[in-house]
């Protein structure tokens, strides 16, 4: 596994691989209209392209050998979520996601490894994330981390609005 910084070229992989991530996670919790909102304001190319050119946004992408995109992180540089900062450089983990065939074989730990060195990098002193109220895996892999629940927040996937919880960490 190469992991690697993403480029335009990226964006229609990325959008592929966040589409059919999302969907094999989270696609039977909504109703086809919310998730078609939802993935064409979120995880289109087009929402792909103006979050890899903004410089508030720091990608990594996971490729294996073949060259196939395996996964994906995107740290935020400013606090996403300032209601519930404690840190005065407070940074974000706003997507870690892998290829549904790719779970389970390290992908995710080696992305959030990187995460993890460039927040200390770029000298946060805090670190969120938000998760899926309901989704224990995740919130047992962030807590290997470091992360806890600090607070309740709301996700919207169109017009549903999922529970999630804001997990943070001080660095």
């Amino acid at each position: 596994m190469i992991l690697r910084e993403a480029t335009p070229a990226d964006i229609p992989a990325l959008s592929k691989l966040a589409t059919d991530s999302f969907i094999a996670k989270f696609g039977d919790l909504y109703s086809k209209e919310n998730l078609t909102t939802f993935l064409t304001e979120n995880l289109s190319e087009p929402a792909i392209a103006a979050e890899v050119v903004n410089p508030d946004r720091v990608y990594r992408l996971a490729e294996g050998a073949s060259g196939a995109l395996l996964g994906y992180a995107k740290i935020g540089l400013t606090c996403g979520f300032p209601d519930h900062a404690r840190g005065s450089r407070v940074m974000e983990l706003k997507q870690l996601y892998t290829a549904p065939e790719a779970t389970g074989k390290g992908i995710g730990g080696a992305l959030m490894d990187w995460a993890m060195d460039q927040f200390a990098v770029r000298a946060a002193d805090e670190a969120q994330l938000s998760v899926y109220a309901h989704n224990e895996g995740a919130h047992r892999f962030y807590r290997r981390y470091g992360f806890d629940k600090v607070a309740d927040i709301t996700f919207h996937v169109g017009t549903h609005i999922d529970p999630e919880f804001l997990f943070a960490r001080m660095l």
